[in-house]
């Protein structure tokens, strides 16, 4: 595989029936020497209402590659906080640390390149009182896997997106635009 300068990806999974745990995770993945590995670094340190954290799977047991998350949406408690950073978190590393043993993220590259994903968590999840977190993991887990392999993969292509133009519609315009 060539080197992997600026690639971006994302994916959607919803969740179970009554829960609030859909997955959108946005990815880039570039070379540390590249857009993303400034961008990366750039991202050290907090922002108020976006924590960013290095991706771990456990204590000990950060992810290669390197990957950064942070989220789409002000964190306003320490209840969110604690999904972001325990079971989101440990979803996004298992599925990054699937992916390289699979053969998806090229193992052989694993120290040359570094990701940056940005993690929509749905506020209502940290005060959900029936929140399943299996299906956070879940969905959490597949997104990941989703949005780093179409990252890769060039997913969709322009062709794919041109084929589907008509029988593809924003969710939001549903009723609204014909297509």
């Amino acid at each position: 595989m060539s080197e992997i300068w600026l690639r971006v990806g994302e994916a959607t999974v919803l969740a179970a029936e009554g829960q609030f745990t859909d997955a959108m995770p946005e990815v880039m993945i570039g070379h540390v020497r590249g857009p993303v590995g400034q961008a990366f670094a750039a991202m050290a340190g907090q922002a108020a209402g976006h924590p960013r954290m290095l991706v771990i799977r456990d204590l000990n047991q950060m992810v290669r590659p390197a990957t950064m998350m942070t989220t789409k949406v002000t964190v306003n408690s320490s209840a969110y906080v604690e999904l972001l950073g325990g079971v989101v978190q440990a979803a996004t590393g298992d599925a990054i640390v699937d992916l390289l043993a699979e053969g998806i993220l090229p193992k052989d590259q694993a120290d040359d390149l570094c990701m940056i994903i940005m993690i929509w968590l749905d506020r209502r999840c940290a005060s959900d009182p029936n929140l399943d977190q299996k299906d956070l993991y879940r969905t959490n887990y597949e997104a990941t896997r989703l949005a780093i392999t179409r990252a890769l993969r060039g997913e969709p292509t322009a062709d794919q997106l041109i084929a589907n133009r008509r029988s593809v519609q924003h969710y939001a315009l549903e009723g609204i635009i014909e297509t």
